[in-house]
């Protein structure tokens, strides 16, 4: 339910609770009287005049005590507690009044002849105000609450964008450092077409990165567009250093992801795998569909992690800037119900498996 539906309600929830009470309030008493003294030709409908029109007054009454509780609500507790206290007193002597004024009108007066109007007023009308003075202030106070509570959860949701927003914008540096480094190398070698070609790609790049919001979650093809674009402009560095193998299945092209998820698992695995190799290695993207999961993997034919299951946490390769923005974007996004797995795999290399739900538009 939107936040606009539920202001519409609480704007309209007083009047809901105050038509309801009394007439509620109504249908007991009818249901009471007859019950102990059925009626005889004509009584009932004296009966109904009767109740209808207390319970009439008796809103008008409670409607010019809501009026009082709202001007002095900001006054402070002594004061709403003195006002609260003589207003219903008031408000429930008066309505003892109009009632045996309404007993004089449409019931017979011997009904009422005897009765003691304080009395009276103790026994039914200054509980029955007093009640509503406390339902009134429940309900109010509930009403705080739940403004407050609101306040909070958007003061949440406003620290969580932040902090997505903050986890977005980590581009590695030394990604760039080294790009417009092999860039100025291709100009100075006058390989101009080549610098031309990474200038275009890391624009491209750098546009796509910027521009979605990291609340965006988009297909997984486009995903892997961006992907290859980071690691074209890579290969310009490593050459023929760099082998890509992708496995995606085709139910899965359309499946959504976070925005810049696997880029940063290619860039660690490009430099703990693959740099550090003369040969350099081949660096495996797959994807596919398990139950109600998508399974997203890169794997490198590195030297992989020493002591994985011991350290997983604390080597510098998962501890990373761009690890962590995953760890905390999948966080952010998926609460509990995603996995990040790191395992070695035989005869070397690393495997980074990222498990969320499988999604489509």
């Amino acid at each position: 339910m939107s936040l606009a539906s539920l202001t519409k309600i609480r704007r309209n929830q007083f009047w809901v609770f105050q038509l309801i009470g009394w007439f509620t309030l109504v249908v007991i008493l009818i249901f009471l009287s007859t019950l102990f003294n059925p009626p005889s030709d004509g009584y009932f409908l004296s009966l109904l005049l009767t109740y209808a029109s207390s319970a009439f007054i008796a809103g008008i009454l409670t409607l010019g005590l809501r009026l009082i509780y709202r001007w002095a609500w900001e006054s402070g507790f002594i004061l709403r507690f003195l006002l609260a206290w003589f207003g219903t007193l008031l408000a429930a002597y008066l309505w003892q009044l109009a009632q045996i004024d309404l007993g004089y009108l449409f019931l017979d007066a011997e009904t009422i002849e005897g009765r003691v109007v304080f009395g009276e007023f103790l026994i039914f009308s200054y509980p029955v105000i007093g009640l509503w003075t406390g339902l009134y202030f429940i309900i109010k106070y509930n009403q705080l609450f739940q403004i407050e509570k609101e306040k909070s959860l958007r003061s949440e949701a406003l620290a969580n964008e932040a902090q997505l927003l903050m986890l977005r914008y980590q581009l590695n540096p030394h990604f760039l450092f080294n790009t417009l480094n092999a860039i100025s190398t291709l100009v100075l070698t006058k390989s101009g077409e080549q610098a031309n070609e990474m200038l275009i790609k890391l624009s491209k790049f750098l546009r796509y990165s910027l521009d979605h919001s990291p609340f965006d979650r988009v297909s997984l093809s486009h995903e892997l567009e961006t992907s290859r674009l980071y690691l074209d402009i890579e290969k310009v560095r490593f050459v023929e250093r760099l082998r890509l193998l992708f496995e995606i299945e085709e139910q899965v092209q359309e499946s959504l992801v976070p925005t810049m998820l696997l880029q940063p698992i290619i860039e660690n695995s490009i430099k703990h795998g693959i740099s550090k190799n003369e040969n350099g290695g081949t660096i495996t993207i797959k994807a596919y569909k398990k139950e109600t999961s998508l399974i997203l993997e890169v794997i490198d034919d590195g030297p992989g992690i020493g002591n994985i299951g011991v350290e997983s946490e604390k080597g510098p390769l998962l501890s990373g800037v761009g690890i962590s923005n995953i760890r905390n974007r999948l966080q952010e996004i998926y609460s509990d119900n995603h996995e990040l797995i790191f395992s070695n795999i035989q005869p070397s290399g690393l495997s980074v498996m990222v498990i969320i739900p499988y999604e489509t538009e």
